[in-house]
């Protein structure tokens, strides 16, 4: 394959790869999400932020995330699944710039979770491709944890369901608008504090009542107010991964700053959780849809 560019577009962050085959060769990381960007606007964003590439030639563009969502670019339906990832990329959404370059926006998948909810995801599909790529196909269980944390169940290069966990989310309007977190002063990260929470959690006592001890702890000095940060987030974590009752390794696909208290919570309650790099698996990931893209238009 000649080069082409591989983006990464959320609704809070830009990430764009130049991509020689499967290598990647250059990226861009400080471009605007899609909440910055005014309807009608993408094609000159894109323009504005890639310019010294397309001033090279039209390359090809592979993208993913928000950026095919009600509020993105393009709408590009979800795909229900169970899907495999070849059948992501005969319905991605294909379409050129007015500067010649191909474009194909790959689509979310949507399911019903085991908990008979309905749920979506934009972006990780991708780096479940990767994962996929990098390890060959074979049954997975996997973690992405984020602002919305994603359990999958993926099996031979195919998505088999999903359940969607607001822990991040959470955390940050807990810690952030909350009278939970109100006057705090800097925090530090407490191991032991983090391992209580995460106990805590696991004994089905409702989440939003559990809550609620980070301000009483707080009160009694019971936590030492530079720790709450760690027992709250240790109660969210710890709830979330009480529903993992299976002895199966699980995968967690993520940045080192995102992985590192979910592998804490996971080595204190015994899951065998194998942390792997979110960037990693999404370039192997996009290149191996691009393959299957390149192959159609052949």
């Amino acid at each position: 394959m000649n080069k082409w560019i591989a983006v990464d577009w959320g609704t809070t962050n830009f990430r764009a790869f130049l991509m020689q085959g499967n290598d990647c060769i250059d990226r861009c990381t400080q471009g605007p999400g899609l909440l910055q960007i005014e309807p009608g606007n993408f094609e000159a964003e894109l323009l504005r932020l890639l310019q010294r590439w397309f001033a090279e030639a039209p390359y090809p563009i592979v993208m993913a995330g928000m950026v095919g969502s009600q509020q993105g670019w393009h709408e590009v339906p979800y795909v229900e699944a169970p899907c495999s990832f070849s059948s992501l990329t005969r319905q991605a959404y294909a379409f050129t710039t007015r500067w010649s370059s191909p474009v194909w926006i790959i689509p979310g998948i949507c399911c019903h979770s085991p908990y008979q909810q309905p749920d979506v995801m934009r972006g990780e599909e991708v780096q479940l491709a990767g994962l996929s790529a990098i390890n060959g196909p074979a049954e997975y269980r996997v973690i992405l944890p984020g602002t919305h944390s994603k359990h999958v169940l993926m099996d031979n290069q195919s998505v088999s369901h999903f359940s969607t966990y607001m822990t991040g989310e959470l955390f940050a309007l807990l810690s952030q608008h909350s009278i939970l977190g109100k006057a705090l002063p800097p925090q530090e990260h407490n191991l032991a504090v983090f391992h209580s929470a995460i106990e805590t959690a696991q004994h089905k006592t409702p989440l939003s009542h559990l809550l609620f001890s980070a301000r009483t702890y707080r009160l009694n000095k019971q936590i030492a107010e530079q720790h709450i940060h760690s027992y709250l987030s240790g109660l969210l974590i710890g709830a979330e991964l009480a529903t993992c009752t299976t002895t199966q390794p699980i995968w967690c696909v993520g940045s080192t700053k995102l992985t590192e208290n979910y592998s804490q919570a996971a080595q204190y309650l015994g899951i065998n959780l194998h942390s792997i790099d979110g960037d990693k698996c999404f370039i192997q990931g996009i290149s191996h849809l691009y393959q299957h893209i390149a192959g159609e238009q052949q």
